[in-house]
C-alpha cells in the first residue's frame, strides 16, 4: 500500500498562492477584454457622431464641460449624495474628457461612479438614522425641492441637514395619509434599502451606457447610446415579441413576483405557474446551476428567465398561498405581446345627434412599432402598426359604417417615424406629415 505524505506548509502555500495567482490573471483578463470592449464602442460613437449627427458639432473642450455637468447630473440630480469638494476634484477633467472619449478612455466615468456609490452608502446609513430618530413637525421649517437652484453641499454637515429635512418630508407626507408611524418607518426603510441594492447591481454596461448617452445628450436631448441590453429591450419593443417563458414579473420587497401569465406562452401551457408566485432562483437547462435572485435586480432576472426558443429555464419558487419551494422546469418559447398591439372598439355616443346616437370607432395605438428585422428578411405578416389600424378600420367598415374615427393616443411613448407616417397616411389623401433635414441642409418631405 503506497502512503500518501501531507503537503508541508510550503507547499501548501504555494498551491494556495498559485491558485489565487490563476484566479487574478483570469479576472485580469476577464477584466481587460471587457475595458477593451469599452473602449471600441467608446471610439465608434465618438467616430458616429461626428461623422453623422445633424449638428456636425465637434468632440472638444466644451462638448468635455457639457459631459461633465450632464454626467454629474445624471448620477446626482437632486445634489444629495456628493459633496462640493467631490465636484470640485472633477473640474480637473473639465477640459480633458473630449480627448479620452475620443482615444476609448472611460477610466474617468467608472471612477466617478464608483466615489458616488461609496457617498451613496454614506447617506443610506445616515438614512436609516433619520428614519428613526424623531422629528418635531411643530417647527416651522422648508425645504428647497429644485436642486438648479441650491449648490452641492460644501460640508457633510451640510448634507445631512439635507437628508435631516428630506426624510423629516417623507415621514410628514406618510402621516398626513394616516399611515402609523411604525409602518412609515417601516416603508422608508425599505425604500432606501431597495436605493443601495439596485445601486450595486450597476453593472459595467449601464454605467457606460449612461456614461456615453451624457456624451450624446450634449449634442441634442434625442440622442442616445443604447446598450446591447437596452437595444434588445427596444427590439422587443418594436416586434412586439420576445422569446421566454411568457410571464410578467415585478420586484417586490426583494423578491420577484409574478404579475400577470401571458396567454400562449411557455407559463400559460404548462399551467401550475400562478399569479402570486415568487421566484427564487434560477437555472439554465436540465442541470444547470440555480442561482439566487432574492434582491437581485429586475432587469437582471429577466435577462435569467429570457433565452431562445426551445431551450430550457428551472424556477425556483415559493407558492403564493406558502408551502414548499418547488422547482419548475420550463421550455422557452415566441411570445407575442399582444396587450401591446394596436387595438380597436366601437361605441355609441351617450347623447342623440340628429335624432340618433353615433357609432364611434376608437383606435387605441399604444406604440409605433415596426419588426425592422422582419420586413427586411421580406416576411409577409411582420408586425406593423400602420397594418394593425388598417386591419382595424377594416374591421370597422365590416361591423357597419361608423361615424366618426377616435384615434387615441395617450399612452404612446413613440416609436418608428415611418409607422407614424403611414398611419397619417390611412386618414390623409396627400401632402406632407413630416420634414427631415439631413446632414448637408437638404430637407426632404415624407
Amino acid at each position: 500500500m503506497m502512503k500518501l505524505k501531507s503537503p508541508s506548509r510550503a507547499a501548501t502555500t504555494l498551491l494556495v498562492g498559485m491558485a489565487l495567482f490563476v484566479a487574478a490573471t483570469i479576472f485580469a483578463q476577464k477584466l481587460s477584454a471587457e475595458r477593451s470592449a469599452d473602449e471600441t464602442t467608446t471610439k465608434l460613437v465618438c467616430d458616429m457622431v461626428a461623422k453623422y449627427h445633424i449638428s456636425r458639432g465637434e468632440i472638444n473642450d466644451e462638448t468635455s464641460r457639457k459631459l461633465l455637468k450632464r454626467y454629474l447630473k445624471q448620477l446626482d440630480p437632486q445634489k444629495l449624495y456628493l459633496l462640493a469638494s467631490d465636484v470640485e476634484s472633477f473640474q480637473s477633467h473639465a477640459t480633458k474628457l473630449d480627448d479620452l472619449v475620443k482615444a476609448g478612455n472611460v477610466d474617468f466615468a467608472y471612477n466617478v461612479f464608483n466615489l458616488y456609490l461609496r457617498r451613496l452608502e454614506e447617506r443610506m446609513m445616515m438614512a436609516d438614522k433619520l428614519i428613526d430618530a424623531d422629528h418635531d413637525f411643530s417647527l416651522d421649517e422648508e425645504m428647497v425641492i429644485d436642486a438648479d437652484e441650491i449648490a452641492w453641499a460644501k460640508s457633510k454637515s451640510e448634507l445631512d441637514d439635507r437628508w435631516r429635512r428630506r426624510i423629516k418630508y417623507d415621514l410628514l407626507n406618510l402621516k398626513l395619509d394616516d399611515t402609523e408611524p411604525d409602518e412609515s418607518r417601516k416603508r422608508m426603510h425599505k425604500r432606501y434599502h431597495n436605493i443601495r441594492t439596485m445601486a450595486r447591481q450597476t453593472d459595467d454596461s449601464e454605467m457606460l451606457e449612461m456614461y456615453l448617452s451624457a456624451l450624446t445628450h450634449t449634442f441634442d436631448p434625442h440622442s442616445s447610446y443604447m446598450s446591447p441590453e437596452t437595444l434588445e429591450d427596444f427590439r422587443i419593443q418594436m416586434e412586439l415579441s420576445l422569446e421566454g417563458i411568457g410571464a410578467a414579473l415585478q420586484l417586490e420587497d426583494g423578491l420577484t413576483v409574478v404579475k400577470q401569465i401571458v396567454p400562449g406562452g411557455a407559463a400559460h401551457d404548462e399551467g401550475s405557474l400562478k399569479v402570486g408566485d415568487k421566484i427564487t432562483g434560477v437555472a439554465q437547462g436540465e442541470d444547470g446551476e440555480m442561482v439566487d435572485i432574492v434582491e437581485m435586480k429586475l432587469s437582471k432576472v429577466v435577462r435569467y428567465i429570457r433565452g431562445k426558443k426551445g431551450t430550457i429555464v428551472r424556477l425556483q419558487l415559493k407558492p403564493e398561498g406558502g408551502g414548499e419551494t418547488r422547482i419548475l422546469s420550463l421550455t422557452r418559447q415566441k411570445i407575442e405581446l399582444k396587450e401591446s398591439a394596436v387595438k380597436g372598439e366601437i361605441i355609441e355616443s351617450p347623447e342623440r345627434f340628429g335624432g340618433r346616437k353615433l357609432r364611434i370607432g376608437v383606435v387605441h395605438i399604444p406604440s409605433f412599432y415596426r419588426d425592422f428585422r422582419g420586413a427586411q428578411r421580406g416576411d409577409k405578416n411582420f408586425k406593423s402598426t400602420s397594418r394593425d389600424v388598417r386591419r382595424v378600420l377594416d374591421e370597422f367598415h365590416l361591423k357597419g359604417a361608423v361615424d366618426l374615427v377616435i384615434v387615441d393616443l395617450r399612452m404612446n411613448g413613440g416609436g418608428a417615424l415611418s409607422e407614424s407616417i403611414e398611419v397619417s397616411g390611412l386618414f390623409i389623401d396627400r401632402g406632407p406629415i413630416v420634414q427631415v433635414k439631413e446632414q448637408n441642409g437638404h430637407i426632404k418631405s415624407h
